[in-house]
């Protein structure tokens, strides 16, 4: 019984990894900013759930910690990159309303 949890677990890790995989394209060639934040978080969510699910199998509570860590670093991470997104967005709409007046 406690092999076949091991390989359903082990079977849905495998399936994380090609989600993390897919994730990483999208953040790699998408083609706006927000498609790349979005794919930058839902790889942080995925890399929680992998160690969560490593965290079970390997019987070891301390990953639990490791992974509550990383969602509060990735959670920064993802309002660091909205806030520098956002200040180059209204930058580049400025110069575009001076251009634009100045015409």
């Amino acid at each position: 019984m406690a092999e076949d949890y091991s390989v359903m677990y082990n079977g849905i890790l495998c399936v994380l990894g090609v989600l993390l995989l897919c994730c990483l394209v999208r953040a790699i060639i998408g083609p706006r900013i927000a498609d790349r934040v979005i794919a930058i978080n839902m790889m942080g969510t995925l890399i929680v759930i992998i160690i969560c699910i490593l965290s079970f199998l390997m019987h070891e509570g301390y990953l639990v910690d490791v992974a509550l860590i990383y969602v509060m670093l990735s959670f920064l991470a993802v309002v660091l990159l909205t806030k520098i997104y956002m200040g180059v967005y209204r930058e580049k709409r400025r110069r575009e309303e001076e251009e634009n007046h100045a015409a």
